[in-house]
Parts: C-alpha cells; sequence; structure tokens
C-alpha cells in the first residue's frame, strides 16, 4: 500500500513537470542558432585593456579577425603587438571616443563590415549620489549607454547588409551583476547598466528578422586595471554590502561572454552568482534553451526566497552602519 502511495505521489509530481517540460519545448522563442567565430571579423570597444583584450586574444586564437577600438592609442598598439604576437592574427586597431558619434562611425566604416560587435566599453564610479557630481554621473551614462547606441547605430546598416549569405550575427553589450541588482553607492553606475537590459531587450525584437541575435553579458567584479583605483572610491559600506561577492579574473569572463555569444544566448551570467542573479531577475528576456526556461520556471520561487535572504542581510548591514555612525 504505501509502494502503491509513493508512486501515485511520484506521478503527481513528474506528471506536471514532465508536461511543462514539453510545453517549453514547443513555446520557447527565438529558437537556438549557433554563431560561428572563425574567419569572421569581430569588433570590440575598450579592447585595449581588462575584459575587452581578453576577449579580443581568445577571438584571435579562434581565427577571427580582430578590430579593437578605445581611447589611448599607445595602449591600442600595445594590444595589437601582443594579440599578434601570441595568435600571429592581423589586429586592426581604432582610437575613438564611444562619446563621439562621428568618430564611432568613421571607425566603424573603416573597419568593414562587422559579424560580431562587442559593446564592451565601460565606466565605473562609485558613490553615493549625494555626493556624486553630476559631471560624473552623465560620464557614466554617456559611455556606458549613449556610447552602446552609438556603436549599435553606426554598425547595423553594414551589419545587415548581405546577411543572408554571411551567417548569422552577434550584438554583444557588456552590462554588469549591478544591472541586475542595485547595491549601495552604485546608483549611477547600476542605472547606466540597467538601461542596458531595456536597450538590448527592444534590440532584440528589431534586429531578429536580419539573423543578429543579442546577448547580454552579466560580469561581476572583474580584475581589471581600473578596479584598484575604482575601489578606492567605493564608499565603506558598499565594501560590507558587496564585499562577499566573487572576484574574476578577465580572461574567465571572456571565455564565458564568447560561449554565450556562439550560442546566442541572451542572458550571458559567469558566475554561479549570476547564474541564480538571471533566474531571478529572467522576466520577460528572450530565451532560447528551453531547458534553462525549465530552470527558470521551476527554481523561481526558491531563488525569489534567497533573493529575499540577501536583502533583509543587506538591509540589517546599513541599518548597523548607520547606528554606529550615529
Amino acid at each position: 500500500m504505501a509502494d502503491q502511495n509513493l508512486a501515485s505521489l511520484s506521478l503527481l509530481i513528474l506528471l506536471p513537470l514532465s508536461l511543462l517540460l514539453i510545453l517549453l519545448y514547443f513555446i520557447v522563442r527565438p529558437r537556438s542558432v549557433t554563431i560561428p567565430i572563425k574567419n569572421r571579423h569581430i569588433f570590440i570597444t575598450g579592447g585595449s585593456s581588462g575584459i575587452g583584450l581578453a576577449l579580443a586574444h581568445r577571438f584571435a586564437s579562434e581565427g577571427a579577425r580582430v578590430s579593437i577600438l578605445a581611447r589611448d592609442l599607445r595602449k591600442l598598439q600595445d594590444a595589437k603587438d601582443a594579440i599578434q604576437r601570441n595568435t600571429g592574427i592581423e589586429v586592426s586597431i581604432f582610437s575613438a571616443d564611444v562619446r563621439d558619434f562621428d568618430a564611432v562611425k568613421k571607425a566603424v566604416e573603416d573597419a568593414g563590415p562587422i559579424d560580431v560587435l562587442v559593446c564592451n566599453q565601460g565606466v565605473f564610479v562609485p558613490q553615493e549620489i549625494e555626493s556624486q557630481s553630476l559631471d560624473e554621473i552623465k560620464f557614466m551614462i554617456d559611455v556606458n549607454v549613449i556610447g552602446t547606441f552609438h556603436l549599435i547605430k553606426a554598425a547595423l546598416p553594414l551589419m545587415k547588409k548581405d546577411r543572408k549569405s554571411r551567417g548569422p550575427a552577434s550584438i554583444a553589450i557588456m552590462s554588469s551583476q549591478a544591472g541586475q541588482v542595485g547595491i549601495y553607492g552604485y546608483t549611477a553606475y547600476s542605472a547606466s547598466k540597467f538601461a542596458l537590459r531595456g536597450l538590448a531587450e527592444a534590440l532584440q525584437h528589431e534586429v531578429i528578422g536580419d539573423n543578429i541575435h543579442v546577448s547580454l553579458i552579466f560580469p561581476p567584479d572583474t580584475d581589471t586595471p581600473g578596479l584598484e583605483e575604482e575601489n578606492k572610491r567605493r564608499p565603506e559600506l558598499t565594501n560590507i554590502i558587496a564585499g562577499s561577492s566573487g572576484m574574476m579574473k578577465p580572461d574567465e569572463v571572456a571565455k564565458k561572454s564568447i560561449d554565450g555569444i556562439k550560442k546566442g544566448t541572451f542572458i550571458v551570467p559567469c558566475n554561479f552568482e549570476g547564474f541564480l542573479l538571471s533566474i531571478a531577475t529572467a522576466g520577460l528576456s528572450p530565451q532560447r534553451s528551453y531547458l534553462m526556461a525549465y530552470v527558470e520556471v521551476v527554481a523561481a520561487g526558491v531563488v525569489r526566497l534567497i533573493g529575499l535572504i540577501f536583502q533583509w542581510n543587506w538591509y540589517g548591514c546599513i541599518e548597523k552602519w548607520h547606528s554606529k555612525k550615529k
């Protein structure tokens, strides 16, 4: 009798889960895709250091033709020499400020038709909004958001041209885990990175008919040249709240990013914490994998509970910190 009850209970649990999996197989859109890398043109901004340079190395090692854009011509030349020395692949370099649309447009046109555009540029100046200057806030918005619009606007006409004969293309946008959850001291930065999600979701609707696929990448703190300087300005409370988050190496982020780009994955997390955040913030974002969609649906409640526990801890830290100051 007990065995029969157990079997009935198992059936009651497994049947709806199986039906859910079958349903998701049929309704998940857009469908899976593979973005080739070898012998294709990859254009990377912020490509002279950090994650951008690691991406350029990895793409070149996979046989891609790589172009990198940044502001500092000397750093660009050093990056070019290092990539060519390590991979034997010719690299094109372009010096431009992403805030200058005309300069970006000229660089993109000089580089030629792009198959994979990686909008990797970004600036991060942590501070409470009350203390932060409007110039710094505008600087972050201009580089992180407007700069991304400039790149996409400049690149799309040539990306779309003859796309049917050239195969699927990708636009990859580098956000941040601070673009998934707001953290004390990241008010302006999080605003700029959250904005990229709205851009990416709407953009995917607009370009899917041209066989262009959008990836939104969410790295955690990454050991880049700028991070040490940024951390000097982090408010004390930011370090308390965000201090438990893991740090990744640029090459680790680059590998996760390229794996996601190749599959046309929309949300690309870079570590386990990012994976949980991607479930917690899935919302109405595109999902190509019916298996991942299954995980999102089934785990949503549990991950929300975990999120509430984190919020309880964070607000507890804020309360203690203010009490200590008083």
